[in-house]
């Protein structure tokens, strides 16, 4: 007959969140469905925030997949706020906030369209204009380029 002998875990306070932050951030993205897009904001002790980006099982490429195509037919960040949050699903758990978009919904609204209403294009315009004033400089025209929804163009290495 073989015995175990199981010692006591020790657990000893490191002062390092690392470990218990991509716990949660891993038990985040495991609770969503495949091919989704998570944008996770941590809440700091300090009063900063951190955003992560997650990504369920098939995510990464269709997002990338979704943002060649909004980038190929000319959507611009305000097509990216409507379209998100036509499709978005907002929760929080402590400190965390997560917006989770399937995108394959997103990817069907691209391919169909859908558009930013102008009333809310204007209001995204009146917003860029006064928060260039507001640090000093000159708004620019128009509204910037689809802001993304896949690995590519969140990490600044799209195509």
């Amino acid at each position: 007959m073989t015995t175990s002998t199981l010692l006591p875990t020790v657990l000893t306070p490191t002062g390092d969140p690392a470990p218990v932050i991509l716990a949660v951030l891993n038990s985040l993205t495991t609770s969503h469905p495949p091919e989704t897009y998570l944008r996770i904001t941590e809440h700091r002790p300090d009063g900063g925030a951190k955003l992560w980006h997650a990504w369920t099982e098939g995510g990464q490429p269709l997002g990338n997949k979704v943002d060649e195509h909004a980038l190929t037919v000319g959507l611009d960040a305000a097509d990216w706020l409507h379209i998100c949050d036509l499709h978005g699903e907002r929760n929080s758990r402590g400190r965390f906030d997560t917006e989770a978009f399937p995108l394959r919904a997103v990817l069907a609204s691209v391919q169909t369209g859908e558009r930013c209403p102008d009333d809310r294009r204007a209001g995204v315009q009146r917003f860029l204009n006064a928060a260039a004033r507001h640090v000093g400089r000159a708004p620019a025209p128009g509204v910037p380029r689809w802001l993304g929804v896949g690995p590519a163009l969140l990490t600044g290495k799209a195509p």
